[in-house]
């Protein structure tokens, strides 16, 4: 196989701001509540691959299928995988598909099938794009002219404010935010070089370690992001835990201990779920990746209890990084 890109490319990501741009030379496009998916064709052969550069094909093969329909035989495609149900798009289900039984994903593939919903095509006919402006290389993707049914293209506005209005402020389950993107700028590979606005401020956290209460109940889950010399920072806490994730986390995390937990600020103050005699907090090896959300950071801190939304498992620890943050003003 000779793809036209390595499939260890990572994708270019973006940096959560408080407002769109407004200037010219800004292309706006929704942001998808899915898995990130970069697509590699060489003929006959096609690998879905993660964010985090894990391969994810035996996981769809519905849209793998699909995708080897499509007439271009040499192709990249940077996009998000979705699955609909009913008028919203469930990320429950695209993690149940996350499963070492190849039954039951077979049967999932068939009762909720995926698409790739695409936005942009770093090679075409075999030649990478990826140092093209991002208006020719939108001109490629919509070339490609698929018609499979795991395959739709992204839609995208150039104003701000007609984005912000339909992306943001109208109703919808489906979208995250809206994506701001230069038209002019290649594709920056492994770099926050395009800006965000979310519906809500939500960051994905390392949980670098636990408290729990002086009887050895649960108490929070201690949150973390890569500083830029590499070292995990305490960010804050999350305390309160919806009950369907509370089963048996506590004994997943106890098979987790492990020095030191966070390798830059450590929370080392004392707390109200300090027990007398024991460690303050209980560091964790950096495997675990929480979606969370939160409303005011000052200092790199959250300033209050930040709120658990689901867990990451598509995300990297090392992709969790403090540049997600958007600061109080």
């Amino acid at each position: 196989m000779a793809f036209p890109l390595p499939l260890t490319l990572p994708p270019m990501e973006a940096k959560l701001v408080g407002a769109l741009p407004t200037e010219p030379g800004w292309q706006f496009e929704p942001k998808w509540d899915g898995f990130r998916c970069l697509v590699f064709r060489d003929g006959d052969n096609l690998e879905l691959m993660s964010k985090s550069g894990k391969p994810l094909s035996r996981y769809f093969p519905e849209v793998v299928a699909d995708l080897l329909t499509i007439p271009g035989k040499h192709f990249v495609i940077d996009g998000e995988l979705v699955i609909t149900q009913g008028d919203t798009m469930s990320f429950d289900a695209l993690q149940a598909r996350l499963h070492p039984a190849t039954s039951r994903i077979l049967r999932l593939s068939v009762e909720t099938p995926a698409t790739l919903i695409a936005f942009d095509c770093l090679a075409a006919d075999g030649e990478s794009l990826a140092d093209a402006p991002l208006t020719a290389r939108r001109a490629a993707l919509e070339r490609l002219d698929a018609t499979s049914a795991a395959f739709r293209l992204s839609p995208y506005l150039d104003d701000a404010e007609a984005a912000g209005e339909a992306w943001l402020t109208a109703p919808s389950a489906a979208i995250d935010g809206v994506i701001a993107k230069r038209t002019a700028d290649p594709y920056r590979s492994g770099e926050r070089a395009m800006l965000k606005i979310k519906r809500r401020h939500t960051i994905d956290c390392v949980i670098g370690g636990f408290r729990v209460t002086e009887d050895g109940k649960l108490a929070s889950l201690l949150l973390g992001l890569y500083n830029d010399a590499g070292q995990l920072d305490h960010i804050g806490f999350v305390a309160s835990l919806p009950p369907e994730i509370q089963h048996g986390l506590q004994d997943r995390l106890q098979a987790l201990v492990a020095a030191p937990g966070f390798t830059g600020k450590s929370p080392s103050a004392p707390s109200r779920w300090t027990v007398k005699d024991k460690p303050e907090w209980r560091p964790l090896e950096p495997d675990l990746v929480a979606e969370i959300s939160y409303d005011q950071v000052t200092s790199n801190r959250l300033r209050h209890a930040a709120r658990f939304i689901r867990w990451r498992p598509d995300k990297s620890p090392t992709q969790c990084r403090l540049d997600q943050l958007v600061q109080a003003p």
